[in-house]
């Protein structure tokens, strides 16, 4: 989406104008101009702020009579400053620098001047209280917002318009909060069942033993059908929510912990539904006794991949490579000698993580440029394999410093994990395209699975060891209990643990 260059107020904030190239510059002083701050502390680079004091910085986000900043720095600014300071702190900062140019205004004549300062402000908290909402979540930072907003609708001239901005503005935040409270209430309900109690398969022979290809044996439909899990995953998904990521990583590298972190029950989730469907891939793979039927079930599961590629749902795509990876299922040379493996060898080329992954990031551009040109959801689907995308931000959070030599905030660098933060947020807002199948998705979303242990057991009952090293495992999983043993011809039951492999 690209916007013209205008002299009316910004619109509404939206993820999808935010970055684009004609908004970049909108609003955007010259070096005169950067002397509002009353310090020449802001630094530009090619027409960008690549650097500033905190407190000029904060400064450049609060709009006077003559100038308003661009969403580009909106946006950046409030994602990224919770790394230097609380977002109730930094709203107290914007609140008195808000006051203290009212006060002036206060004492002059005009008052045109004084009702385009309240509607820029107004404006300001909108796009603040949409974007993060999360931000206004505790009593002092609502009691900060209604000193504000009473301050700027108390002239009876403005009431007709502010004021009724005003009043929109609150009941969407306050409708905003209460639905993000009921889902956390809900995540934290069945967060524990969910993640770490056990699914039971029922005692049944094989030929009875549900499986994924009695439920769906069309490829492409399942590759729509983790597409639509994977879109509602990663709708709940905030931009504080990824950096939380950055600052809770920090304070486990410095082996301290900076404050009480909020559980982001979304980023778990979204965690542990792709180790679960690595492990699911897997179970369904190990468990099925026939060397004809398994090779059936890997086939498939590449073309599944295959599909999700297409689509440009890498994530899925990643995991089901991941499961047919793993060393119970790699180690089935028998079965794998009867598969054709050039379609798998194509998407492992993809998923080649030498140089840094660069087959994948090509593909992820592909699909980024044809979401920018799409005209249909179905071609803007991107969904980046999200533990690549989370160790990206990290990555460019450690390599670069927060500070510069000179003291100043290192703003370009908090302007790129901004940017790519910002590209996921337009990802997820996307609108799945295909329709739902309850059934398909029951069965993705419940089906029990094996633990590691018991798919190294069902491996080697499919084929037997082949090394010392296997010989030796698998005389140690007989001497173990078998309460829980994978499926085999008299029928049996495994338990499924918590295999979550955690972000970073």
């Amino acid at each position: 989406m690209f916007l013209e260059p205008q002299e009316a107020m910004p619109q509404t904030f939206v993820f999808s104008s935010v970055f684009s190239p004609s908004c970049s510059e909108q609003g955007q002083p010259n070096m005169g101009e950067c002397s509002k701050s009353g310090s020449g502390d802001l630094i530009f680079q090619d027409g960008h702020l690549i650097s500033g004091s905190l407190e000029a910085l904060v400064e450049h986000l609060v709009p006077t009579v003559d100038y308003y900043p661009d969403k580009t720095y909106i946006f950046t600014f409030l994602l990224t400053s919770r790394v230097f300071i609380p977002p109730n702190d930094l709203l107290a900062r914007v609140g008195r620098l808000c006051l203290a140019q009212r006060q002036q205004l206060e004492a002059g004549p005009d008052q045109a001047k004084r009702k385009s300062f309240s509607v820029k402000t107004v404006q300001l908290l909108k796009e603040w209280t949409e974007a993060f909402p999360c931000d206004f979540q505790e009593e002092k930072a609502m009691a900060e917002l209604r000193a504000i907003t009473h301050c700027i609708t108390q002239r009876d001239e403005e009431n007709s318009t502010v004021k009724k901005a005003v009043t929109q503005m609150t009941q969407k935040l306050l409708l905003s909060l209460a639905a993000r409270s009921q889902l956390q209430e809900i995540w934290e309900k069945f967060h524990p069942s969910a993640m770490n109690k056990g699914a039971v398969l029922n005692t049944k022979s094989p030929t009875t033993q549900k499986d994924i290809l009695s439920v769906c044996c069309d490829p492409l439909v399942l590759a729509q059908q983790l597409t639509y899990i994977e879109l509602e995953q990663i709708h709940s998904i905030h931009p504080e929510d990824l950096m939380q990521i950055l600052s809770h990583r920090d304070s486990l590298d410095n082996q301290r912990c900076q404050g009480a972190q909020t559980k982001i029950y979304s980023l778990e989730a979204y965690d542990n539904w792709f180790n679960c469907l690595s492990m699911l891939v897997a179970t369904e793979v190990c468990r099925v006794v026939k060397k004809k039927q398994r090779t059936r079930m890997v086939e498939f599961f590449i073309e599944v991949a295959r599909e999700c590629f297409n689509i440009g749902n890498f994530n899925s795509m990643m995991a089901i490579i991941s499961g047919m990876n793993l060393t119970p299922v790699a180690r089935l040379k028998k079965t794998w000698s009867k598969v054709k493996t050039a379609k798998f060898d194509v998407l492992e080329h993809h998923m080649d993580p030498s140089s840094n992954f660069c087959n994948y990031r090509t593909a992820l551009q592909g699909a980024t440029q044809r979401s920018q040109m799409a005209h249909s959801n179905r071609e803007k689907i991107v969904i980046p394999v999200f533990n690549l995308f989370v160790k990206d931000i990290y990555f460019l959070h450690k390599i670069h410093t927060n500070h510069l030599p000179s003291g100043q905030v290192n703003f370009k660098k908090f302007r790129e994990i901004s940017r790519q933060i910002h590209d996921f947020i337009t990802w997820t807002q996307v609108e799945c395209p295909f329709e739902k199948d309850k059934k398909l998705q029951n069965y993705l979303l419940t089906a029990p699975i094996y633990s590691e242990e018991a798919l190294f057991v069902a491996s080697f009952e499919s084929e037997g060891p082949e090394n010392h090293m296997e010989k030796d495992s698998w005389k140690t999983l007989r001497r173990r209990p078998r309460a829980c043993p994978p499926i085999s011809d008299k029928g049996s039951s495994s338990t499924c643990r918590d295999s979550s492999v955690k972000l970073l």
